[in-house]
């Protein structure tokens, strides 16, 4: 009923890595360290008046009060800042029971990496599923035959009364947008700021470099390109969800084929901002802006018809459950040119324990006496 916010901001120390996911990541902080603590003047009277806290000043958590601690909150939220943290920066198993059960120490809001981060190492970041960690998504029976690390909605189920849940990566599939910003200041001035853009799942997409400088948005990423409703062959949106969205039911045979692709897209991408870095330092305001503005109009049409490309071959290569074979990177024919027989890879022995264990002796092959 009253009007205003309530608000603490923290300066992340420069050798450190920090993250946010939809929860309140600020604990205990302190109150008198203007260089490197700000806070609302009524952050902690606030609370007590609401009966959110009560105890001394010095105990104060920002997180505990203000924030809704339910089932799915540490792991659904703070378990994604862990999974980034745990990627740079060693022993961060000791917070797996904040994270798993809301119990223990609690996950700091920034660690020191054990190396330097790159624009490459923060893309790779984004489309984490928890791979090798203790909720790996790819390592339970909801992975299915083909190690799909992605779940659903809701993000909850009940099984006899009993809520579970699902769990809650980085790399998702239901992602409108994401980007990675590379702000320098050694960078030429047209080029301080540049969003590595994707569209739609981080994990599949391609980070296309879009410049402070530019004065246009490339077509395959403009507004009224399609829509949710509208598929569109020059939309990135689309192009990028023909190829992920056939991955996400043959996840472990596709993925490889698709990493391929992706990298080999932002490494070049990679090698052409950097010659671009060198070659606009001493070109005028407007000459830079109309080579980085062609240059992402370039990219970005270049990517999408690579892709569109991945997309028609993923299509044929796994048509009906087999697998195409291939020889010197084209689909194997016979001499009288049809296809060779395809490759019939079936499921993994997880999965056909399963179906035994469900159906018993029902699909069971009969021995028949003469």
């Amino acid at each position: 009923k009253e009007k205003g916010a309530v608000w603490v901001a923290r300066r992340v120390p420069d050798d450190c890595i920090s993250g946010h996911a939809n929860f309140p990541r600020i604990h205990q902080f302190p109150l008198n360290d203007k260089e490197t603590t700000l806070y609302s003047p009524d952050v902690i009277e606030f609370a007590r008046k609401q009966g959110y806290f009560k105890g001394k000043d010095k105990d104060f958590s920002f997180s505990s009060a203000y924030g809704e601690l339910d089932g799915t909150a540490t792991r659904g939220c703070d378990g994604r800042v862990w999974s980034y943290f745990n990627m740079f920066s060693d022993g961060m198993d000791r917070y797996l029971p904040w994270i798993l059960e809301s119990k223990g120490e609690v996950m700091p809001l920034w660690v020191k990496p054990e190396k330097k981060l790159s624009v490459g190492d923060m893309r790779q970041a984004m489309r984490d599923h928890f791979e090798g960690t203790p909720m790996d998504m790819t390592k339970d029976v909801g992975a299915g035959p083909y190690k799909v690390p992605y779940r659903w909605r809701p993000m909850t189920f009940k099984v006899d009364g009993k809520e579970y849940l699902n769990e809650r990566a980085i790399a998702t599939q239901q992602t409108g947008f994401s980007f990675v910003s590379q702000m320098n200041e050694a960078h030429p001035q047209a080029m301080k700021g540049i969003l590595w853009f994707g569209v739609d799942d981080a994990n599949t997409c391609v980070y296309v470099p879009m410049y402070s400088c530019l004065t246009e948005v490339p077509h395959e990423f403009a507004p009224g390109n399609g829509d949710m409703l509208t598929l569109s062959w020059d939309a990135a949106f689309w192009v990028n969800n023909y190829v992920a969205n056939q991955a996400y039911n043959r996840y472990s045979q596709m993925i490889p084929d698709i990493r391929r692709v992706q990298n080999g897209e932002e490494e070049t991408l990679d090698k052409e901002v950097k010659m671009l870095l060198a070659g606009v330092r001493d070109m005028s305001t407007a000459d830079a802006s109309a080579m980085l503005n062609n240059h992402s109009r370039m990219a970005s049409a270049r990517y999408l018809k690579n892709y569109k490309a991945l997309g028609d071959y993923l299509l044929v290569k796994y048509l009906d459950g087999n697998v195409k074979k291939e020889k010197d990177g084209k689909f194997e024919r016979t001499p009288e040119g049809v296809c060779v027989s395809p490759n019939f890879p079936g499921y993994d022995e997880r999965y056909y324990r399963a179906i035994v264990e469900d159906t018993g002796d029902h699909l069971r092959v009969k021995e028949f006496k003469k």
